[in-house]
């Protein structure tokens, strides 16, 4: 068969064998889980890697055409579907990469981070651009601040492996998501790539999937080959 976008719809992820999804393949088959405990991350370190540069260098890299090149963030739109009219909650949102795509698709858009000086960035870039259906919302760490039913679909993109206590704060997530809406998380191989977090902060899909199904999640599509560096997972 000729390699097409290879959409699974199981609980674990089998048969990725591209070099940037070999380990990925190694974690399904229970051939170690690293250091990682199921449930657990290393936010604080992550975090500390990221902010080893300055707000503003991490806003020129994550607005950066370098990421527009691995990122494909139209093929990303493309593959979340109909989203106008939907009111969709971007955990994360730094600069607003996604946020700002988000809302000029039609969607109405939460953009949330922890980070004060991201939001600022942020809601200063919605009042210059005069940016529709955009709000910033300022998160803590251990919750998406999210009210019952509120959303049709949260977005999670390289941040996932930076949040403690997984599968409780996703229990919340799913509660604040709508009976039909969705979970969208987008993150980097458990492998070497070129770009990313290192290696140690990466999660294998298997892990992410056993999370959310402590979390309360029971239908997973899990798509590998869209992105060259990074898996997608839907859940409901």
């Amino acid at each position: 068969m000729k390699n097409l976008a290879f959409i699974i719809i199981v609980v674990l992820c089998l048969g990725c064998n591209d070099k940037h999804r070999g380990t990925d393949k190694d974690q399904v088959k229970g051939n170690g889980h690293g250091h990682h405990k199921e449930g657990q991350s290393k936010h604080g370190s992550a975090n500390a890697y990221m902010h080893r540069s300055s707000v503003k260098d991490l806003i020129e890299r994550f607005e950066s055409p370098e990421r527009d090149s691995y990122q494909h963030p139209q093929k990303v739109l493309e593959h979340l579907g109909d989203i106008q009219g939907q009111t969709i909650v971007d955990i994360g949102a730094g600069s607003g990469y996604f946020s700002v795509k988000l809302a000029e698709k039609g969607a109405i858009v939460i953009a949330a981070d922890v980070d004060e000086k991201f939001q600022e960035f942020l809601q200063n870039r919605i009042e210059k651009n005069n940016l529709k259906n955009i709000e910033t919302r300022k998160i803590p760490y251990d919750s998406p601040n999210l009210k019952e039913k509120e959303a049709d679909m949260v977005l999670i993109v390289n941040t996932y492996h930076h949040i403690e206590n997984r599968s409780n704060y996703f229990a919340k997530v799913k509660k604040g998501t709508k009976p039909d809406g969705e979970l969208v998380i987008i993150d980097f191989f458990k492998s070497e790539t070129p770009v990313g977090p290192p290696l140690d902060h990466k999660l294998p899909i298997d892990i992410v999937v056993n999370e959310l199904k402590k979390a309360g999640y029971s239908s997973f599509n899990v798509n590998v080959d869209l992105l060259p560096y990074q898996y997608i997972i839907k859940a409901k």
